[in-house]
């Protein structure tokens, strides 16, 4: 598959104007980075561009020392023979949509995205261009998220029921911006917040990068074997594991946009599930293909078939593009950040 500007190889999205790929699933000599998770940024690359507010998370997450490029938002530079721009996505601190124009004509690359804003990160911007390459995480009408307000307030509700029955509350969320975005979001005169080594660590990046989060203490440095009435945030995969065990006497909950269906919670063996997710919803999803104006859309990660179909019906040329990485999950499998002890055991993230 290709466009004027961009084609799929081996490596993913290849820009041949420029000699770049965006979101390599190889390790490469020059890759521009949509965010920082692990199905969007890969290790081993010569190379990398990205916004300002990524940079610091991409080298969290692959090593301080790669050859980093920050670049700010709404400003333009040239490689090879077309322009490269980056627009906010809204998905999470950093994430960018990746503007590639020569000619007087552009393709978008979305990376991951949503709409709402929140707190933690730079709000979504529609960007008019010929070409759009977009998610599909959450592509079916089922998936229409509640407002952020109502699911904040369930939380606080369920935090404050345990700490009244003197058990402590363990909410999971992935680590890297679903973690901040839970914690910016809760009542935190309800008890204190305690994390896993892993949020800790992007905590500390984020506050660097100017987002407002109360105080929060990495768990096994808390001075204390009494955890009731605290909020405790983890990845997912600590679910189940030893790591949460100490904790005691606790419920536990997940906040996903997997929650909004049947069964998910069941089998993940938790006690509430709380309909929060960093991705478009169904209508979002929509919204932001047609603020485009695109001739022509891709779509991928995730149920790329639906909205594919969906948007040939609808007028608008869409065709499916396959990639190395599924979204059976909202978020990817991803390794611990370096720095603090995680007792041998490596999270996997779940949505």
């Amino acid at each position: 598959m290709r466009s004027p500007l961009l084609e799929m190889r081996d490596d993913g999205l290849y820009c041949p104007g420029g000699d770049f790929y965006i979101d390599p699933w190889n390790p490469v000599e020059r890759a521009v980075i949509t965010h920082a998770h692990a199905d969007h940024a890969v290790a081993g690359s010569r190379d990398y561009l990205c916004s300002g507010t990524c940079a610091p998370l991409l080298q969290a997450r692959l090593g301080g020392d790669i050859a980093v490029q920050p670049l700010g938002y709404g400003v333009s530079i040239s490689i090879g023979s077309v322009s490269v721009t980056l627009h906010p996505a809204g998905h999470i601190l950093g994430s960018a949509q990746v503007e590639v124009a020569s000619g007087g004509y552009s393709w978008v690359v979305s990376g991951d995205y949503k709409l709402t804003p929140d707190s933690t990160n730079e709000t979504f911007e529609p960007v008019r261009c010929h070409g759009f390459v977009t998610e599909a995480t959450f592509a079916l009408p089922i998936f229409r998220w509640p407002a952020p307000a109502e699911t904040f307030a369930e939380i606080n509700a369920w935090w404050q029921r345990n700490r009244d029955d003197k058990r402590a509350s363990v909410l999971y969320g992935y680590s890297l911006g679903k973690a901040q975005r839970l914690i910016a979001g809760v009542d935190a005169s309800i008890g204190p917040i305690y994390t896993h080594g892993s949020v800790q660590i992007l905590n500390d990046i984020y506050r660097r990068s100017g987002i407002a989060l109360p105080p929060t203490t990495y768990a096994m440095e808390a001075g204390t074997k009494d955890f009731s009435g605290a909020l405790i945030v983890a990845p997912p995969g600590m679910n189940g594991s030893a790591w949460v065990r100490r904790f005691g006497n606790f419920s536990n909950a997940m906040a996903s946009g997997w929650m909004l269906v049947r069964g998910h919670r069941r089998r993940r063996a938790i006690d509430r599930g709380f309909v929060l997710s960093d991705h478009a919803d169904w209508p979002e999803l929509l919204s932001a293909i047609q603020q485009t104006g695109a001739e022509q859309v891709w779509v991928t990660h995730g149920l790329i078939e639906p909205l594919a179909r969906w948007l040939n019906e609808a007028g608008i040329a869409a065709t499916g593009l396959k990639t190395h990485f599924s979204d059976e999950d909202e978020n990817p499998r991803e390794p611990e950040p370096g720095g603090l002890e995680t007792h041998g055991l490596e999270p996997t993230e779940a949505p």
